[in-house]
């Protein structure tokens, strides 16, 4: 029976950092997968591989619509399905083989398998079983079906995220049920690849959760590239035909049925926690109504010893949450104090514009009642936006009316997804708009739009 400090269940962003980091604190560490590749589901079948394919098809809409802008005439790049679909391989490769080089580097063990835990303090791999003092489960989440719908997924014709980043072929058409991030993105992707895409959505606005302002904007940007929206509609039968799939719905507004016919039908409607196979039931772990583990401020659950994080515990599915947690723990375990600031943990979309958020929106406070200013800008007023046609979209902050200390903030717009950790800096270190503001940003940069809504949170914005 091999022996360990610390065995993490999973090899995703969580689990994969939390192991790195207990390593470098001195704490013989493990790492069960069962994946013939590590790096969870972002790296293989998520985050990663979505990236290169939406980097991939932006590159094509800008050759299509702005190179003869510029000067650069030609024609326009044919589409080779089969070696962008090896590009994406090749990415998702160079980074998986990455993470296997750090697990060497810093010694860290890769129990290959799906793991169980029978009894506190021991995982069970196969025919083998493992001791440790502390197990922390990061197993990650799986796409969630449609409540109360009729829907099989085949991964061919009606597929999850995972089913879309592997298709043979470009589809003439595409239903996508579910307005958040991941059905956005590859909506976009495909968007722009030529498919005909309509997105389902059963709120009135796409994105739930997000700044309202945001969520307009957003929607009718997306509109103008081509998409198409159905708002609210609930989805209560997805059938599987020969070569395609019919979606049928009932609009919330007057309970009218309506169908949609897809090549391919794109289900995402989110994702659940994944604990299968685990054992939580038989160890008596405790749960959450939403099926998730519970677990106390140091992330241990109501088993000495065993911990958990990630997206199978409660709060936004983000790789980068689920890393600040893995290093929280890792410090913990270490008998150091971990901590995870929830209130600064950003959210992004990576269609073009990107958008990205940080913090409250407009509405959760003014459902708290809290008193705040808004200090906003558009990239029509920003020099190096409008001189790469990216002058759609704003920079909205928002701060705290008497103290000024900023309180969140929401942008859509070019490199959107970068802008924001300025804020988030600041946030961390309980900054003013003012203190933004008076910083001095490099001209010409996206980020200056950033200095000019601090700045309309003041005495008003200069180019605006």
């Amino acid at each position: 029976m091999a022996s360990y400090d610390v065995i993490i269940i999973g090899a995703g962003p969580g689990g994969y950092v939390c192991a790195i980091r207990c390593a470098q604190l001195g704490l013989r560490t493990a790492v069960v997968e069962g994946r013939d590749t590590l790096g969870g589901t972002c790296l293989n079948v998520g985050c990663i591989p979505s990236k290169a394919l939406l980097h991939a098809s932006h590159m094509l809409h800008e050759a299509e619509h702005n190179f003869a802008r510029m000067g650069l005439k030609g024609k326009s790049p044919s589409v080779d399905w089969k070696e962008m679909l090896a590009y994406k391989d090749d990415v998702i490769g160079q980074n998986t083989k990455g993470i296997e080089f750090l697990f060497k580097k810093n010694k860290v063990d890769w129990i290959k398998g799906w793991g169980s835990i029978p009894e506190a303090g021991r995982v069970k791999v196969g025919d083998d079983t493992h001791e440790a003092k502390h197990i922390v489960i990061a197993s990650g989440s799986e796409s969630a079906s449609i409540p109360g719908a009729s829907v099989t997924i085949d991964e061919k014709i009606v597929v999850t995220s995972s089913g879309a980043l592997e298709l043979p072929k470009i589809p003439k058409t595409m239903v996508v049920i579910g307005g958040g991030v991941i059905g956005l993105e590859l909506g976009s992707v495909y968007a722009r690849l030529g498919t005909s895409v309509t997105v389902v959505e059963y709120m009135d606005q796409v994105t739930p959760g997000m700044d309202g302002e945001v969520q307009k904007t957003f929607q009718r940007i997306l509109k103008k590239q081509g998409l198409d929206f159905v708002m609210g509609a609930g989805v209560h039968t997805v059938e599987t035909l020969k070569s395609k799939a019919k979606v049928s719905y009932k609009l919330r507004k007057d309970d009218s049925e309506h169908q949609l016919d897809g090549d391919v039908v794109l289900v995402a409607t989110g994702r659940k926690p994944y604990t299968e196979g685990l054992g939580l039931d038989t160890l008596g772990v405790e749960m959450t109504k939403r099926g998730q583990i519970a677990v106390g401020r140091d992330w241990q659950t109501n088993i000495k010893g065993l911990y958990a994080i990630g997206d199978v515990i409660e709060g936004p599915m983000l790789a980068h949450k689920a890393e600040d947690e893995g290093m929280a723990v890792a410090e913990v375990l270490a008998g150091k104090h971990g901590h995870v600031n929830y209130g600064v943990i950003p959210g992004v979309i990576y269609t073009h514009p990107e958008v990205a958020n940080v913090g409250e929106t407009e509405e959760t406070l003014k459902e708290q009642g809290r008193a705040y200013k808004v200090g906003k800008f558009s990239f029509m007023g920003n020099g190096r936006a409008k001189a790469v046609f990216a002058g759609d979209g704003f920079v909205k902050i928002l701060a705290d009316k008497d103290t000024d200390r900023i309180l969140g903030a929401h942008i859509i717009g070019p490199a959107a997804g970068d802008l924001i950790h300025e804020i988030c800096v600041a946030m961390e270190f309980g900054a003013s708009a003012e203190d933004l503001a008076l910083t001095c940003h490099a001209h010409p940069t996206y980020s200056e739009a950033v200095r000019e809504a601090a700045l309309a949170c003041g005495d008003g914005a200069i180019h605006a």
